[in-house]
């Protein structure tokens, strides 16, 4: 039997319900809560360390975003943990809910195809966790011109900027990671605790096993070990490795747009360092550029997962 109309109709009103739950639900208003109290945290001790040094960082307010202070982390990197939280706490239950209240079924009963249903959830939760980081962004700027009284210039908007959409990118992945086991377990509690056993596993486990996994595949020449160096094979390895999960390709993106004086993501050949200026920022789309492949890995990686529950989700069969 052929489907009459778009598959997408019906899209906006669940996109708008879902919107409207997610941003009045308890469960969001704590995340946020977590996140706002720790962020600033991280930018308390940012502004300290940043005020002795104002007029000499022509990148002011992209410090904010990457500079440390123990025993607190950088914004950033307290982002990269927490990011995911938000988006598996979203995500998790958006399928297998619907199930256990027995109220798919009458859902997909009036005029709204399953294509809308599951863009509309998907949709809805990027958007909610896109509002919650773009105050998080305007908080931080807005704490730097009254904290340390120096106005952003354009590159540095520009910059973070970047940053806000890479790090929506970001939550896509974990985002349709989540959505992805709400429709493979009818439990949310079972969706919950594998989606957070997979973060746990590439935020924590996997930069420990990648260094032995790249010895095994590419053993470090003893040479360079008596010269006390890396073997640039066993490196370049090591780093690969690592960009499998996306807490490092949103790390290496992040160092790349925020730091502009860094000049590449992996090992560093003399090729590369011939006529550079070391210490001297590099132009704005040239940032862009360099962590432009980590970016497209996100998204991809986003697309991937979607499309996978995409497909399992239409095979799947909905009883009342």
């Amino acid at each position: 039997m052929r489907r009459e109309g778009s598959p997408f109709r019906g899209l906006s009103t669940v996109f708008v319900k879902e919107l409207a739950d997610h941003l009045s639900s308890i469960r969001m208003l704590m995340l946020e809560l977590l996140i706002v109290f720790t962020a600033l945290a991280a930018l308390y001790g940012a502004i300290s360390s940043l005020r002795q040094n104002t007029a000499e960082d022509p990148f002011l307010l992209l410090r904010l975003f990457t500079i440390d202070k123990a025993p607190l982390p950088s914004f950033v990197a307290i982002l990269g943990f927490l990011i995911p939280l938000m988006a598996i706490g979203l995500g998790f239950d958006a399928i297998n809910s619907e199930h256990n209240r027995r109220t798919l079924s009458r859902i997909l009963a009036q005029p709204i195809y399953r294509d809308a249903l599951l863009m509309g959830k998907f949709l809805a939760a990027l958007a909610t966790i896109g509002i919650s980081l773009a105050a998080l962004w305007l908080l931080v700027i807005g704490l730097g011109l009254i904290f340390l009284g120096v106005p952003p210039g354009g590159e540095e908007i520009a910059r973070s900027l970047v940053f806000l959409v890479v790090a929506i990118f970001y939550a896509g992945v974990w985002l349709s990671l989540a959505m992805l086991l709400s429709i493979v377990f009818r439990s949310p509690a079972t969706a919950a605790l594998v989606s957070l056993g997979i973060w746990l596993f590439l935020a924590v486990l996997w930069p420990m096993l990648a260094p032995a996994l790249a010895q095994a595949i590419a053993p470090a020449d003893p040479r360079y070990a008596l010269l006390g160096l890396n073997d640039p094979a066993t490196a370049i390895w090591t780093q690969e490795l690592l960009r499998l999960s996306p807490n490092d390709l949103f790390g290496e993106a992040m160092l790349a747009v925020l730091s502009p004086t860094t000049r590449t993501l992996g090992p560093v050949f003399l090729d590369q360092l011939r006529g550079a200026v070391m210490g001297s920022p590099l132009p704005f789309g040239e940032s862009v550029m360099i962590a432009w492949p980590q970016t497209v890995g996100l998204i991809a990686g986003t697309i991937v997962l979607f499309a996978f529950g995409y497909v399992l989700f239409q095979r799947q069969e909905v009883r009342a």
